[in-house]
């Protein structure tokens, strides 16, 4: 806590000092600011039309690529932490992160729609964006648009607790070409070309980055194996042991704009990668996992197609491969298997190949006096159309595990996979009008029918009453409705007897109200607070090993943001978000997220080009599990300092930062069973990082 007093204090002394030269800002110093700090006056997430933030009928944020520069972020983790109400939480299998947004959260985190420039990243087999992630680098990413609460009203599934817009960078946004390497600790190492420009009428922006890690070294003291061990008397536990977490990274963009046309093609390599703790939370020095994401969109937009109409349309494709190059070691040589020791220990290597097609197309109509209509359709090609596994074990009639003759590793892809291929058709359909039916008034109603091919359909509305109650406080007041479709593991894995699937699985709903203020309380400092309660129902959770709409789950909270531009040299920036989440089966706190999350930033710009930064992460009061009986994971600070240049073209700049300066132990709690892994995950400890680059 004493890093966290430290920085509050010099937050609170600034904030002091500096009251009386805020007030004597020009309009030449608003014009720096903006240049400093990047436009975050509108998004467009929340209705699909370009609007002003502060009315738009969401609790939304927008993060800009300037204020990515100002945190010394490197991966789009560390980014979405300074979001109000986020949390970025982890898996051990791979260390896979996930985004638990006012307090929901699970294992491998599938409530939160990630997309990029528009497009769902979702994977089929699991429903996130997927286990083999990596990281996600930041350097081409333009702008983050982010909306807490639901979602599916515009977006259809797993638009349930949030929707994370990454905006990648187009030719206005990335002049001449950029150079630049960074290096830093765990043997951490990138290299990266961008380029924006014209190549004759086209727009043009591409961008290259290479990179590997070994990842962090550090140690889990008992794993799922010294559990077992315990159990049948065995040694064959590796704990202590390190995780296993290096990777290599290839990411490449391709922006084309012409006229009303754009086209993008986005590619995504991760290989080589560690499976952290282990796929079964056993350590695994081993196993090696790739993931593979091609992405392919193109779109034409016209917003003056014809009087009073605008259309636009996108068709995009994306093929994912996540595969096993060395299988995973399960349990080590020496495991318990069902009541026999097994000498080679158990293995084994699930593959998947999926291919999305999406199709979309909107009208919009202004020609009725104080309504903009917005009316969509869209029809989705889910194909799991491959799965492969190989593995030295197989299952008896009552579920239990027979090691193969020898402990061959033997391909069971044809006989008795973990899962046979799936395909998934949607169709959709939506309807919005944004209705200002007085002064200063505006009411928002939406409605989006989704008909899936395999569960049946789901209707989602909302309404988003906005006020502009005076030139500096806008209040808003809305409720909306959220799905989560079952993943395919969910619905149709069966080769597995602690995680079967099951087809009759329902989507998992959330009904939501939020009330929110966004007050310009003088011209340099801005201040919104949220109110919100969502209530969740048919929640998939395992029971006796297969899914099921078992659980159901309400949850109550707020989050309060700042932004003070105390002078032209100095921004501050804060967030407080506080949430309690009920599984109300048990009555108990359903366990993981944080009750409290503060986030503090301080940006100063001095000697001309140069900004310091210096922000801290308080998370507080993670509780465990209903029926777990370990005390709560620990509370923890983290203070991170940054230094960079702000050079033009045609010269280098130079950044360092530092982050979890006081070496704090950071860990995120395992939610699976908590015998698994008693002490949790441990996260990264103090590490550096040193970049330079160069525009042209």
């Amino acid at each position: 806590m004493y890093p966290l007093r430290c920085f509050l204090g010099f937050f609170g002394v600034v904030t002091i000092a500096s009251s009386g030269a805020a007030w004597g800002q020009t309009a030449q110093d608003e014009e720096d600011l903006a240049s400093l700090y990047g436009d975050k006056a509108f998004i467009s997430i929340a209705t699909g039309s370009q609007q002003a933030l502060r009315r738009a009928p969401a609790v939304a944020s927008v993060i800009t690529a300037a204020d990515i520069a100002a945190m010394g972020a490197t991966d789009l983790d560390a980014v979405l932490e300074a979001v109000p109400g986020l949390h970025v939480t982890n898996s051990p299998n791979l260390y896979a992160s996930g985004y638990a947004i006012r307090g929901i959260t699970t294992i491998v985190g599938p409530q939160t729609l990630i997309l990029q420039n528009g497009v769902p990243i979702t994977t089929l087999f699991i429903g996130n964006k997927g286990n083999i992630w990596g990281d996600y680098p930041v350097e081409h990413i333009a702008r983050i648009e982010i909306i807490r609460g639901p979602g599916s009203a515009l977006y259809g599934a797993d638009a349930f607790s949030g929707v994370i817009n990454i905006i990648t960078k187009a030719a206005a946004d990335t002049q001449g070409t950029e150079v630049g390497a960074r290096a830093g600790s765990f043997n951490t190492r990138n290299v990266w070309v961008q380029h924006g420009g014209k190549l004759g009428v086209v727009d043009v922006a591409a961008y290259l980055r290479l990179g590997a890690t070994d990842g962090i070294k550090e140690t889990v003291t008992a794993d799922a194996q010294s559990r077992y061990d315990r159990i049948f008397g065995t040694r064959a536990t590796l704990a202590p042991g390190n995780v296993n977490m290096g990777f290599d990274a290839v990411d490449a963009n391709l922006d084309l704009g012409y006229d009303k046309w754009r086209v993008r093609a986005n590619y995504k390599l991760r290989d080589n990668m560690g499976t952290g703790v282990g796929i079964a939370y056993a350590l695994d020095p081993v196993g090696r996992a790739r993931s593979e994401r091609t992405m392919l969109d193109t779109s034409w937009a016209d917003a003056r197609f014809a009087k009073d109409w605008g259309l636009g349309f996108t068709a995009s494709y994306l093929q994912y491969t996540q595969l096993t190059p060395t299988d995973f070691q399960l349990f080590p040589p020496g495991a318990n298997i069902a009541g026999g020791v097994s000498a080679n220990g158990l293995f084994g290597g699930p593959d998947t190949w999926e291919r999305q097609i999406r199709l979309s197309a909107y009208a919009t109509y202004t020609g009725l006096a104080q309504h903009a209509i917005r009316i969509g359709l869209g029809h989705d090609d889910l194909d799991l159309y491959k799965t492969r596994e190989t593995r030295n074990f197989t299952y008896s009639p009552a579920g239990a595990l027979v090691p193969t003759a020898g402990g061959a590793i033997v391909d069971f892809s044809d006989t008795n996979p973990f899962m046979r291929p799936q395909h998934r058709l949607v169709d959709y359909v939506l309807v919005q009008d944004e209705w200002n039916f007085a002064k200063d008034w505006t009411l928002t109603a939406g409605v989006r029918r989704d008909l899936y091919s395999d569960f049946g359909g789901t209707t989602n509305p909302r309404l988003a009453l906005v006020w502009d109650a005076s030139l500096d406080l806008t209040a808003k007041l809305l409720a909306g409705r959220a799905f989560r479709a079952p993943a395919f593991n969910e619905a149709y894995s069966f080769a597995n007897p602690v995680a079967r699937g099951n087809p009759d699985l329902r989507p998992e709903t959330i009904r939501t109200v939020e009330l929110a203020f966004a007050w310009q309380a003088r011209g340099d400092t801005q201040v919104n607070l949220s109110l919100f309660r969502y209530d969740m129902q048919d929640i998939i959770r395992l029971v006796n090993g297969a899914y099921a709409n078992i659980a159901t789950q309400n949850g109550q909270g707020g989050e309060l943001e700042a932004v003070w531009d105390a002078n032209r040299k100095l921004r501050l920036t804060g967030n407080y978000a506080w949430q309690r989440s009920t599984d109300e089966i048990t009555q108990q706190d359903a366990g993981f997220a944080p009750r409290h999350h503060l986030y503090a930033r301080a940006e100063w710009q001095f000697s001309g080009n140069w900004l310091a930064s210096a922000q801290v992460n308080w998370v507080a009061e993670r509780k465990r599990a209903p029926n777990d009986t370990r005390s709560d994971i620990a509370d923890f600070s983290t203070l991170d300092l940054g230094l960079r240049t702000r050079n033009g073209r045609n010269q280098w700049d130079f950044a360092a930062a530092v982050r979890n300066l006081f070496n704090a132990d950071v860990r995120e709690p395992m939610q699976a069973t908590g015998a698994a892994l008693p002490n949790d995950l441990p996260m990264a400890p103090r590490s550096v990082y040193l970049q330079a680059s160069y525009r042209m």
